[in-house]
């Protein structure tokens, strides 16, 4: 058995932090009765998230994948089960192999996005933050900003990263530091140890929140965007640049979960209007035009995407 509700409550409440307030917080109630799928690494956030569920009594399934970037990475998904399973939370564990070279961090993400599926993710507000800054370090225009939506999949953006690390304290649960999220060769790292601190040294306040609010204006004009384009029925090629580049960003993205920055959608949106034969996109996805529609074809030939514009 894991340690009761109510002795995890009480080492909480010694923080001034309140179980009943973090779950408030969080949009776990969407998930209804459907068992909550999270994505778990093993590390304090994910542990924090899968603990909050089960302190909301709902059922939770854990999935892990294990990318192969580590020569002990296969050991840890048996590490999580055995922390996990006194809570009645079992482990879906994926093993997948990735190849070296370039943008091994965009690579890793994919592969992992398209494993967890609609799973809901331990983000929390620092990592809005993390994810505003980098998205503007990469030119992203209004929907970088924006950052990662609440709900399902992101319930707990509302929640401070030390609040999770204080509930897995609280419970005396296992989790990993993985060595990748100090690797300064990632971008996200660099942002999170470096640039942040550093803005919030300038400005002599935490900046987290101001950027979470940030990403939460940036989201109501992208909706106010999207609903003064539904009146009508405009055509990709009828629209101003920004606005062709915006709907191709929430097209693409819906479509195939790709996030691309603001250069690719600006040369996407050149071949719709025939200024340029194709572009080639992550994971050797290449775009062409074919009579009256954008087409995305993976390596294969393989057709992803057919968007009408």
């Amino acid at each position: 058995m894991g340690i009761r509700r109510e002795t995890i409550e009480r080492e909480l409440n010694t923080h001034g932090v309140s179980l009943p307030e973090l779950i408030a917080r969080s949009d776990l109630d969407q998930w209804g009765s459907e068992p909550v799928r999270i994505g778990i690494s093993g590390g304090r956030d994910s542990m924090g998230l899968a603990l909050l569920a089960w302190a909301n009594n709902q059922r939770v399934i854990g999935i892990h994948v294990d990318h192969g970037l580590r020569t002990q990475s296969h050991l840890e998904g048996a590490r999580i089960a055995d922390a996990l399973s006194p809570y009645g939370i079992g482990i879906v564990e994926y093993r997948v192999a990735l190849q070296a070279g370039g943008n091994l961090e965009d690579r890793a993400r994919q592969v992992r996005l398209a494993k967890l599926g609609d799973a809901a993710t331990a983000h929390t507000m620092d990592d809005q933050a993390e994810t505003v800054l980098a998205n503007l370090l990469r030119g992203a225009g209004l929907v970088g900003v924006g950052g990662m939506q609440p709900g399902r999949r992101h319930p707990i953006l509302g929640l401070r990263r030390k609040e999770l690390h204080l509930l897995c304290d609280a419970a005396r649960i296992w989790s990993f530091d993985d060595p990748s999220n100090v690797d300064p060769r990632f971008v996200r790292n660099r942002v999170r140890s470096e640039l942040l601190p550093l803005a919030g040294g300038i400005v002599q306040r935490d900046v987290v929140p101001i950027l979470a609010r940030t990403a939460l204006r940036s989201q109501e004009y992208q909706e106010a965007i999207e609903e003064l384009l539904s009146v009508g029925s405009w055509r990709l090629t009828e629209l101003p640049p920004v606005l062709a580049r915006h709907r191709l960003n929430e097209a693409i993205s819906k479509s195939l979960g790709l996030r691309l920055d603001s250069a690719h959608l600006e040369h996407i949106r050149e071949v719709m209007v025939g200024q340029r034969a194709a572009h080639q996109i992550v994971g050797a996805i290449t775009v062409r035009r074919l009579d009256n529609a954008l087409v995305f074809d993976d390596s294969s030939g393989n057709r992803l995407l057919r968007l009408p514009v």
